[in-house]
């Protein structure tokens, strides 16, 4: 419920003192100053300034004098209206200001108050007066201050008692006054007013005591009804509250972005797959990752908005009954409380260093995943909140409100914080880069909104901590790109691929790299150190290189220069891998197949725009050496059957033996081909088709024309199928056939 006595402008100490003292209610007014909440207004029968108990008591002596002489003016004003008359006004007022005043200065000050309660007395000229008739005046006007002060001080004490009966029968109740009625809370109020007035009064020393003893009562109730308030009023966040905002701040990657990523050898072939989307349309990309989604978010209640003036309430009288401490230890100790829940709905549990080194990798996954979905909402929703929450509640004591929203919030971040601290000194592999650069990205984003948030020494430990840890977390981004390129280059499987396909490790490579991409911008900044290749290793990717190579590198940005320095190191592994393949021919199958798909998987994406035109042209280049390599290597045996060594120029010379010999070997040359290399595969159709082609071009030709001079010499006689079994057609159906990865032990299909 609203306090009808936290009105803006209202100031609680400004009581009206009724004819009827014993009254349990009393009537308020409208604040006379609101331009400073910390001092009070002028008490109605007193006219004196009373200054707001948490602020200094005024130690100048003219401060001192200017509050005794409104006392008196209050004495005179009362006598005046006894009919005393205007001599004996004067005169006391003259009494008055000759005695306080010490200088001339100071009596013109106390004259020029005074008038403005009554201007009658700005006539006063002579402040020591001499006449005997004067002397008297102010004598009797003494003696009418001391029964004025006589009156207030039984006022004062009848005011006590009343709140003290209020106060008492409270705590005799088990009852919640914020459960009850407005009048009820605005009653409890007024009386803890009255208590706060009397008990900082140099007044009324008598009641100082008894106003203290049932001041501490009453703090006790109001601390109780605040954490009453504030736990009850708590606007839950559950999972379903915060979905949508972990849908719209979420850094991290596409779901199986991550999952992606694994060892070598059990990285599928994802020609198939669905393609991932461009790197502007995946979650966690920098049009996500800008922030720009968190306008609703930013303006999230943590507390129901019509008690939060009742909670304000409540602290202003225990601020300035001075159990400020009190008070900062209870909203503490509530927020802090459900901070922790909220952070254990995000999926955040408290976990040591030791125990992030043991966990293993899924689970850690999982956990920095929610650690990144948690880092945004929680510093850009949740401490946004607080931030808010404190203002509103403690927004009478400037100081007090920063410590309370430090203290409250200051374990949760570095509850974060330490999580992330512990992933930048785990031990790096490379599946958790991309999750690692999710957290720096996530930490880097709102590290602005962390400075903004916290003021003051605590600034300096947590924002200095959240920066350390963000420079670890790029210092082990760099580190496992490192590890990355070594665990290339030491890859140590010998096993071939069935056919000369692609190898496992190329597309693992390759996958990586282009996620890599959508990470361009963050990289570029963590390896921009002016070196090739960014780390110790990449002198060996620096040398031997031509000056067209390190003209076109020296174009590169950081990440593009690493990237050229990891495919260096794929490139050699993989010439390495060939080598298991006893057949010269194979070799380069092998290697064209997984050039070519380095290369369509750079011209495909990103990479080709990191990388440069010039280093696509220089691997087709190299692909087209590998394929004349192949033909060379593969058909040369094949050809040199069907050339007329030693048969002359005259066919009717020829050997009708020296004739089946050569097209007996031609048969066997060709159909062992036949036999391996359809079982070889070659998974680009345009490769492989160009493959053909070029085979075609050298062989059928050269068959045709061997046909067409010596198989007359043999057709229509005894078995000349034996010997002339393909026609130039035969042959090209039969090459069609291969690198369709066919079952082993195929032959071709002889002429009918």
């Amino acid at each position: 419920m609203k306090s009808p006595l936290t009105s803006p402008g209202r100031n609680p100490f400004r009581r009206v003192f009724r004819s009827s003292p014993s009254s349990p209610s009393s009537t308020r007014s409208p604040s006379s100053s609101p331009q400073n909440p910390n001092r009070r207004p002028l008490h109605p029968d007193l006219e004196s300034p009373v200054v707001a108990p948490n602020s200094p008591r005024p130690s100048h002596p003219s401060e001192h004098q200017h509050r005794q002489s409104q006392i008196s003016e209050r004495e005179m004003a009362a006598a005046a209206a006894r009919g005393d008359g205007q001599e004996k006004v004067i005169a006391a007022a003259k009494h008055i200001v000759s005695s306080l005043a010490t200088t001339k200065n100071a009596a013109e000050d106390m004259i020029r108050i005074l008038s403005g309660f009554d201007n009658r007395l700005s006539t006063i000229n002579d402040l020591f007066p001499s006449s005997s008739t004067e002397s008297s005046a102010a004598a009797e006007g003494a003696e009418t201050f001391a029964g004025a002060g006589a009156a207030l001080l039984s006022e004062a004490a009848i005011r006590l008692e009343v709140a003290e009966k209020v106060v008492l029968r409270w705590d005799a109740s088990d009852s919640l006054l914020w459960e009850s009625s407005p009048e009820d809370a605005e009653e409890y109020l007024a009386a803890v007013d009255d208590l706060i007035f009397v008990a900082d009064s140099d007044t009324f020393p008598d009641l100082v005591s008894r106003a203290e003893v049932a001041l501490q009562m009453a703090m006790s109730r109001l601390e109780e009804e605040f954490r009453h308030l504030m736990v009850r009023n708590a606007i839950p966040l559950d999972s379903n509250d915060l979905s949508s905002s972990i849908r719209r701040l979420s850094l991290s990657f596409a779901s199986d972005a991550g999952d992606a990523i694994e060892d070598f050898e059990s990285t599928v072939d994802d020609e198939h797959h669905q393609q991932p989307p461009p790197p502007q349309q995946q979650e966690g990309s920098p049009e996500d990752r800008s922030g720009s989604s968190l306008m609703d978010e930013r303006s999230l209640d943590l507390v129901h908005p019509e008690v939060v003036s009742d909670l304000k309430a409540i602290a202003e009288r225990m601020i300035w009954a001075k159990y400020d401490r009190e008070l900062h230890q209870m909203y503490c100790t509530v927020r802090r409380d459900i901070l922790d829940e909220c952070l254990s709905i995000l999926g955040i549990d408290r976990i040591s260093i030791e125990e992030v080194q043991k966990i293993e990798w899924r689970m850690l996954d999982d956990k920095m995943k929610k650690w990144i979905q948690a880092m945004k909402i929680f510093v850009r929703v949740l401490l946004g909140g607080e931030r808010r929450l404190s203002d509103q509640i403690l927004a009478a004591s400037e100081e007090l409100r920063e410590e309370c929203f430090v203290e409250t919030v200051k374990g949760s971040v570095m509850q974060l914080l330490n999580f992330g601290d512990a992933i930048a000194i785990c031990q790096r592999s490379s599946e958790k880069l991309f999750r690692i650069l999710d957290m720096y990205e996530a930490l880097a984003d709102v590290l602005p909104d962390l400075h903004a948030l916290f003021a003051g020494d605590p600034k300096d430990l947590i924002c200095e901590e959240a920066d350390g840890i963000l420079k670890r977390l790029g210092d082990a981004v760099k580190g496992t790109l490192m590890e990355f390129g070594n665990a290339i280059q030491r890859e140590p499987s010998r096993r071939p691929t069935q056919g000369g396909e692609i190898h496992p490790m190329t597309r693992y490579v390759m996958n990586y790299a282009r996620l890599l991409v959508v990470y361009m911008d963050t990289l570029n900044v963590l390896l921009d150190d002016g070196a090739c290749g960014g780390d110790q290793g990449s002198s060996e990717g620096c040398e031997n290189k031509n000056t067209d190579d390190e003209s076109s590198e020296s174009m590169l940005s950081p990440l593009g220069r690493r990237m050229l320095l990891i495919l260096s190191y794929l490139e050699s592994n993989l010439d390495e891998k060939s080598k298991v393949y006893e057949d010269a021919a194979m070799q380069y199958v092998f290697l064209m197949n997984n050039i070519l798909y380095i290369v369509n998987k750079v011209k495909d994406s990103e990479l080709g725009r990191l990388l440069g035109d010039h280093w696509i042209k220089k691997h087709r280049r190299q692909i087209r050496q590998y394929a004349t390599s192949y033909l060379r290597t593969s058909w040369t045996k094949v050809l040199s059957c069907l050339k007329d060594d030693g048969f002359g120029s005259s066919s009717s010379s020829v050997s009708k033996v020296a004739l089946k010999e050569k097209f007996k070997n031609f048969n066997l040359a060709f159909e062992d081909i036949y036999r391996v290399q359809t079982t070889w595969k070659v998974p680009d159709p345009q490769l492989r088709e160009e493959l053909r082609i070029s085979i075609s071009e050298k062989v059928i030709p050269a068959y045709r024309s061997f046909m067409g001079r010596f198989g007359g010499q043999l057709e229509g006689g005894r078995h000349a199928t034996k010997y002339i079994k393909y026609t130039p057609d035969d042959l090209e159906s039969h090459l069609s056939d291969l690198f369709e990865g066919l079952p082993a032990g195929a032959t071709p299909r002889k002429r009918a």
